[in-house]
């Protein structure tokens, strides 16, 4: 062993732990695709840093129901396991950060109902007396004009005259 071999190394590379073995803690998603009766949520609501669990459970929610659903708190109160008391206070927390409005308007018949609007994006939505800019109508254009018939580039009477014979039969 008086010759050393320049090629060897000096010992055993150990192996980069990160790359080689799985974390051996933390949270891992088993996510599947969703093709229908989903909702998107911003993560800036999931996991707001301001808002009780309560809260964002009831924001999303409430993003998840469709246009006209009840939204009151005697609803939400008799649809989840919290009082009214907690139901409330968790709807205020909603309406403070932007997630909610709630306007009161006249019916017709002269009743006053509460209207409760959902902003999935605090800051970015439009409010019922900001209307979109109305539509241009489309001018009509012209149709283009159908190409001509083509016409046979040589005739072939015998083969015209018994096609119309056989159409007229």
């Amino acid at each position: 062993m008086d010759t050393q071999n320049p090629s060897a190394p000096p010992r055993a590379q150990s192996r980069i732990a990160g790359k080689n073995h799985p974390h051996a803690g933390g949270l891992i998603h088993d996510n599947a695709r969703h093709a229908t009766r989903f909702t998107v949520i911003g993560n800036h609501l999931a996991q707001h840093p301001e808002l009780s669990g309560l809260a964002i459970g009831l924001g999303v929610h409430i993003q998840s129901l469709p246009a006209g659903a009840r939204v009151d708190i005697k609803s939400l109160a008799a649809r989840f396991p919290e009082g009214t008391t907690r139901i409330s206070a968790a709807l205020r927390e909603l309406e403070t950060h932007g997630y909610l409005r709630r306007e009161r308007q006249r019916t017709p018949a002269g009743r006053i109902v509460t209207r409760t609007i959902s902003c999935n994006q605090p800051g970015h939505g439009r409010s019922q007396h900001q209307q979109a800019p109305p539509r241009k109508k489309r001018t009509p254009t012209a149709r283009k004009p159908l190409p001509a018939v083509p016409q046979p580039a040589y005739p072939a009477p015998t083969l015209l005259r018994t096609a119309t014979d056989l159409l007229t039969d």
